[in-house]
């Protein structure tokens, strides 16, 4: 049976000091959850003061980026080995953001993938397609090139996250019947490719516009696995709506 994982992605939001204050409200109002698997990924300025809090919590830390080496002259960019250091168990990995304003490529996706695996970390991959892919019924096509880009990846070490850009910080949510189908074509994929075991266990998030009162009807679906969650996760009060509401089925 997999275990819901729900994921707090902050973005370029909260100062350390907002970042602790958050992550303290998280701390004490899920103290009691031990059902569903909880991650916030805080900006790197924040991550060690926010890790000190949640070391002795049931909240796990993740990085919302790593670069492809360990070491060297790549100025203004963090190594998997730093988010380990600060006590990061996730990093995400091609999120849609990364891939539009930064034009990150498959194949650089997929050598940060490889690091993480390498250094213990655990990816959220995410892959999607935009809102000109979908109107084209280009969907199948694009997620399944995406995942087919992850090459000599070991899928029972990583989680896959559907992100349909065009329900991204546009209020827009997939029906949960739109957000299965892909999340099922993604698992059918990884079968297909690692075999029923690798698929069956896998965890694949959803990631457009969650919020406390969609989490359930999506969560409900059979391989919707968690929800990597935006602007929602900036408040203790919705990001426990969507917590509670991914235990509460």
């Amino acid at each position: 049976m997999r275990r819901y994982l729900i994921a707090g992605n902050w973005k370029m939001n909260k100062t350390i000091q907002k970042a602790c204050e958050l992550v303290n409200g998280l701390a004490t109002e899920s103290k009691n959850i031990n059902d569903v698997d909880i991650a916030v990924f805080p900006p790197f300025t924040a991550l060690y003061e926010v890790y000190k809090i949640t070391k002795e919590t049931n909240i796990d830390l993740g990085a919302q980026n790593l670069w492809y080496e360990t070491k060297g002259a790549y100025t203004g960019e963090i190594s998997p080995e730093f988010i380990v250091d600060v006590g990061c168990k996730y990093v995400i990995v091609g999120h849609s953001e990364r891939r539009k304003y930064f034009q990150e490529k498959d194949e650089l996706i997929n050598r940060k993938t490889k690091l993480a695996i390498e250094k213990n970390l655990i990816p959220i991959v995410c892959v999607g397609e935009t809102l000109e892919q979908r109107e084209n019924g280009e969907t199948r096509k694009v997620i399944e090139y995406k995942i087919n880009e992850l090459e000599n990846i070991d899928f029972s070490k990583i989680v896959l996250a559907y992100e349909p850009l065009w329900a991204i910080g546009t209020g827009k949510t997939a029906t949960p019947e739109v957000a299965e189908e892909a999340h099922k074509f993604i698992r059918d994929l990884v079968q297909t490719k690692y075999g029923s075991e690798v698929a069956s266990n896998i965890r694949i998030l959803y990631g457009g516009s969650v919020k406390p009162d969609n989490v359930k009807i999506l969560m409900n679906q059979p391989d919707i696995d968690g929800a990597l969650v935006g602007g929602a996760s900036l408040d203790v009060n919705s990001f426990m709506g969507i917590i509670k509401g991914s235990i509460s089925l």
